[in-house]
């Protein structure tokens, strides 16, 4: 009986392992997605702008809640990867504070990959934006730029999003 009890423990212990928490759980690894882009190629470019909140004012501009931003990058087609070549992330007065991709990245078909924005990180103010650059097989299927921001304490909490839009190339 309690050599039963104790394989049923080890089972237990080995099926509760920290491999399939590490996987859900890791942050985006741009560099597993980067990819060259031929320097004569067919694809169409295009620049997006996202606003973005890092924190937000209540009653006064004195009081502040900081928030969490959730940036999606959606890719539209069912067919085709996009890539995103550039994303750089600005805060309230327009000063670089990090470009997240130093080279081209892919996404597949329908694919959406997340930057997050964490609460305690408030370098960004409640101006702060995104520029994106990327490249597509085919015009009609631009990518996607949304944010979700949120704030909760408690029962209480506060959440809008904003979506992107194409921004003129220079």
């Amino acid at each position: 009986m309690q050599q039963t009890i104790f394989f049923l423990i080890l089972v237990f212990l080995f099926s509760c392992s920290n491999e399939k928490e590490n996987k859900i759980g890791e942050s985006l690894s741009w560099s597993k997605r980067e990819i060259s882009l031929p320097q004569n190629n067919s694809l169409s470019t295009g620049r997006s702008y996202l606003s973005v909140y890092s924190d937000i004012y209540d009653l006064t501009d004195e009081t502040k809640h900081l928030l969490t931003s959730t940036v999606s990058i959606r890719n539209t087609s069912v067919n085709d990867s996009i890539f995103v070549t550039k994303a750089d992330y600005f805060n309230t007065h327009g000063k670089l504070i990090r470009s997240y991709v130093d080279s081209p990245v892919y996404l597949t078909p329908m694919e959406t990959v997340e930057i997050v924005i964490h609460r305690r990180d408030n370098l960004g103010g409640s101006g702060a934006n995104f520029i994106f650059e990327w490249a597509v097989k085919n015009p009609k299927y631009e990518p996607l730029f949304e944010a979700v921001m949120i704030w909760t304490t408690g029962n209480q909490g506060i959440s809008f999003t904003t979506k992107g839009k194409n921004y003129p190339n220079n």
